[in-house]
């Protein structure tokens, strides 16, 4: 029985073969298979799974409230648009099911594990508002920190005298993850109370002046970092399904 082409271009067949070599060539062989491993296991879980359900007509109302949207409640403006889109109806809406369950999937996978997870990456999420004046020598870092508890500007000491590149904007480091700061700073950072003026601390050979100007606990309540949360226990959980699979590459 004869094969048929994987693609067609400019008339000319380009069989399974082919395709795998040109994959190949351009080092994206491994990448493609990796996706197609990564459907092929959520497929099989959600095809599996007892705990995979969605709610009857969540679907259908669903692409009802896509066309609303798109203004494609015409039968031909949204046939028009699935052709436009290389697709048909019973492939779009296999598509948004699809979608669904994954969700489904994915919170059923990681409901469990996500509070312990979140404890273990806190002090990464946990997030501080800082400024800073840094300096070469501490002498100097202590009159400037005299300066400053007797009512002199920060932010115009770390404009004159800082050697960070943030000195522009008045010595403000921005958001920052708890867990990224070294162990001395984070430390002090630790007990101190927002508004606090800090150091000066040596760092890499300079001494720095720092300012908490605001704290940002990370906390569960926040929909998107919980979100977050699910999608990297998802993948991680995902990962070691794939790393146990036997897989054989047969191309003739």
């Amino acid at each position: 029985m004869e094969s048929l082409p994987f693609l067609t271009v400019n008339d000319q067949p380009i069989f399974i073969e082919q395709a795998v070599k040109y994959l190949q060539a351009s080092g994206k062989l491994g990448q493609y298979i990796g996706d197609i491993l990564r459907q092929y296991v959520i497929e099989q879980e959600i095809k599996t799974r007892d705990d995979i359900e969605i709610k009857p007509g969540l679907t259908e109302q669903t692409i009802i409230d896509f066309r609303l949207k798109n203004q494609l409640t015409d039968p031909e403006s949204f046939q028009e648009w699935l052709s436009k889109n290389s697709t048909d109806y019973a492939t779009f809406y296999a598509s948004v099911a699809f979608g669904f369950k994954l969700e489904k999937l994915k919170a059923v996978v990681t409901e469990a594990k996500i509070p312990e997870y979140f404890i273990e990456r806190k002090i990464f999420l946990d997030r501080v508002v800082l400024s800073r004046i840094m300096v070469e020598n501490r002498e100097l870092s202590e009159e400037l920190q005299t300066q400053i508890e007797e009512g002199s500007s920060f932010e115009q000491l770390a404009k004159e005298y800082s050697l960070a590149d943030d000195r522009v904007v008045n010595g403000m480091m921005g958001l920052i993850s708890r867990g990224s700061l070294p162990d001395k700073l984070r430390a002090a950072i630790d007990v101190a109370s927002s508004g606090q003026l800090l150091g000066p601390i040596e760092l890499d050979g300079r001494y720095g002046l720092f300012r908490v100007e605001q704290f940002l606990p990370a906390s569960l309540e926040d929909t998107q970092l919980k979100q977050a949360l699910q999608n990297e226990l998802f993948e991680k959980w995902l990962a070691e399904k794939i790393q146990k699979l036997t897989v054989k590459l047969q191309v003739s």
